[in-house]
């Protein structure tokens, strides 16, 4: 996951357009109204919506938004139906990649998300075919620079904290929680003024494919970035782990 860690946290880190910031309020809509659907819409009630509308407020999403996308979930604002989805397959060199979709045309989105595989190298696969190698965990990422402490200090402050595990790699911190504990661990680091690049439940591998050839890591990182970019992806999933030179050539390019 560090390879992927890395690269969305550089992401994360550029300068949003108002395109891109209006197609990540949709994206994040979606979310609301399918957890206040299944939970309903009292965030102290729903963990998953409270995660939710942490996760708006993070990207400065208007409140009269996140409300809407509620009432949406909760049936006070008639809407569109739209469904969950799961979405499998392989990209160049073998990595594995897992698509959480929402969407309100299964049929369309397939073909979609099909035809994207099949153009950069990849190809969707059917259900379960990389699901295996996943397991769903709390996944909190920062920069170890931004910690304000010992990288031994704050590793021990997670665990106490209940996160699972540490990891460290080229500068990218990463603290793993059951999907239980992810809001209180998320929460107990917050009050040593911790603030984290991203923190969502994510489907963390745990098989990992080395790119080590720069020419691979370029189309995996291009399949990932378009697959992104589709209105109904929310998440992309992948076990890829690209070295920090590889990185930074693609980077200059």
């Amino acid at each position: 996951m560090s390879g992927h860690s890395k690269w969305a946290n550089i992401k994360h880190k550029k300068a949003r357009s108002d395109e891109k910031k209006g197609k990540v309020f949709t994206k994040i809509a979606k979310e609301i109204i399918i957890a206040a659907r299944d939970g309903g819409g009292d965030p102290d009630n729903n963990p998953r919506l409270k995660a939710l509308i942490q996760k708006a407020k993070g990207v400065n999403m208007p409140n009269e938004n996140i409300l809407r996308a509620i009432k949406r979930g909760t049936g006070e604002i008639e809407g569109g139906n739209i469904e969950e989805v799961t979405y499998e397959g392989y990209g160049p060199g073998g990595v594995a990649l897992m698509l959480s979709i929402v969407t309100d045309n299964r049929n369309r989105t397939a073909a979609d998300i099909r035809h994207l595989f099949s153009k950069h190298g990849g190809n969707l696969g059917e259900a379960g075919c990389v699901s295996w190698m996943f397991r769903k965990k709390g996944l909190l990422t920062l920069n170890s620079e931004d910690i304000g402490m010992d990288a031994d200090e704050f590793m021990l402050i997670a665990i106490e904290a209940g996160a699972e595990d540490v990891r460290e790699d080229s500068g990218v911190l990463e603290v793993i929680t059951s999907p239980e504990d992810f809001s209180t661990v998320k929460e107990q680091l917050e009050n040593y003024g911790i603030r984290f690049d991203s923190a969502q439940v994510a489907m963390v591998p745990e098989t990992i494919v080395d790119v080590n050839d720069l020419e691979t890591a370029k189309k995996v990182l291009k399949l990932v970035d378009i697959l992104e970019d589709h209105d109904d992806v929310q998440e992309v999933y992948a076990n890829f782990s690209i070295p920090d030179d590889i990185m930074e050539k693609v980077q200059l390019q």
